[in-house]
């Protein structure tokens, strides 16, 4: 992308706010955390945004920076509506993961310190989880700040994700792959991530974009399904397309297969949907465990319904929105008072994540209305002017 195209399209990013949800965020219940400072948020970012926009992780010795923890800090910076602090984000995600031009790469889901000392891209293959929260963060500052810029670079980094990372596994149809490049095994073979998979991200894919994207949906909700025989999700699983079924050698479930339950609940709060009504359901083992055990437990065993260990409480955190949705008080006030209770390390990034997704959504500050649109608590804060949203 030429310079001077560059900095007249970020120039765009200075349009006025543009909002227009309002009255959906005060049916939310959102109104009064959203407009109040997010401590929680504020504090993350001071520790691990850098100056330039990158999300680093001082726990690791690269002091790395994954594509997963832009596109997460983006979709936060927008529930803050902390426009400048976006675009800082997406200037360096763009310059540094995808050369320059989100519209014509994926990000590299790597950058660090390489083994030579030097600075940049570690691994220049891109996580579609990544890829997909900053697609959906895009599209939906678009709609919510009514930056048309963002618009085109969510629908075309999204076109892209289609393209590059899904595939076509026969009796399952359209799945997202974790990435374009080391999960097919072999003919017919397929390695997925289950908690790649978030059901209000891909129903809002499917609403935005229609076609390819709706069955994409449908497939998930299947593999989810079917990767969980007892209702505990694994990290990871193998779908034998010869055979039309997911292959039994994966069992574990954890520091990944938590999201799962945590997309879920995020998920169900939108309203009723039979078929996310029932997937919900079906993982109620998780609920039962945590219940059990009086926290989500560390490990699961997919195939056998076994599990052990006591998790963290960003564990408990990720499960607060997936217990609410069950309709479980008692385990939910028991896990709400086990995160309250207990700082994460202040170096640990992923804790923290789970923490503002779980904790952030249940005080408020956020929720997903039945299209997988964003509805943000600041929403309510402010008059609502005539709509000049981008549209997808």
């Amino acid at each position: 992308m030429k310079p001077a195209r560059r900095r007249a399209l970020r120039r765009l990013a200075a349009l006025p706010v543009c909002v227009g949800l309002a009255p959906l965020a005060r049916r939310a219940g959102a109104a009064t955390p959203g407009c109040r400072p997010w401590a929680a948020w504020d504090d993350f970012a001071r520790h691990f945004i850098d100056a330039g926009g990158r999300v680093v992780e001082f726990a690791d010795a690269r002091q790395r920076t994954v594509s997963e923890a832009q596109g997460y800090a983006m979709f936060f910076a927008l529930v803050a509506n902390q426009r400048e602090l976006f675009q800082r984000l997406l200037r360096w995600t763009e310059d540094n993961l995808a050369g320059g031009d989100l519209t014509q790469r994926l990000p590299a889901w790597h950058w660090g310190r390489r083994d030579d000392g030097s600075w940049g891209i570690v691994d220049d293959n891109a996580a579609s989880d990544a890829d997909l929260w900053i697609a959906y963060a895009l599209g939906e500052a678009a709609r919510l700040w009514g930056v048309r810029h963002y618009a085109t670079m969510a629908r075309l980094l999204a076109e892209r994700v289609l393209r590059e990372a899904t595939a076509d596994l026969p009796g399952l149809g359209p799945t997202l792959l974790p990435g374009p490049r080391g999960f097919a095994l072999a003919p017919a073979r397929w390695r997925l991530n289950p908690s790649y998979l978030a059901p209000m991200q891909l129903r809002w894919l499917a609403t935005q974009f229609g076609g390819r994207w709706a069955a994409v949906h449908e497939a998930a909700l299947k593999l989810l399904r079917d990767s969980a025989p007892h209702g505990l999700a694994p990290d990871w699983a193998v779908y034998d397309g010869g055979a039309r079924r997911l292959e039994r050698r994966e069992p574990l479930g954890s520091y990944d297969a938590i999201r799962v339950y945590l997309w879920l609940g995020l998920s169900a709060t939108a309203g009723a949907d039979p078929a996310l009504e029932a997937l919900l359901a079906h993982c109620a083992p998780m609920a039962a465990a945590t219940e059990a055990s009086g926290a989500p437990p560390a490990r699961v065993d997919a195939l056998d319904g076994s599990f052990s260990g006591v998790g963290s409480p960003g564990f408990s955190a990720a499960l607060l929105p997936f217990l609410q949705a069950l309709g479980r008080p008692d385990a939910l006030r028991r896990q709400l008072l086990r995160v309250q209770g207990i700082v994460p390390p202040a170096d640990a990034y992923y804790e923290r994540v789970l923490t503002l997704f779980g904790l952030g959504a249940h005080e408020g500050r956020f929720a997903f209305d039945a299209d997988g649109r964003l509805v943000p608590g600041w929403a309510a804060c402010v008059p609502s002017p005539p709509s000049r949203g981008a549209r997808l």
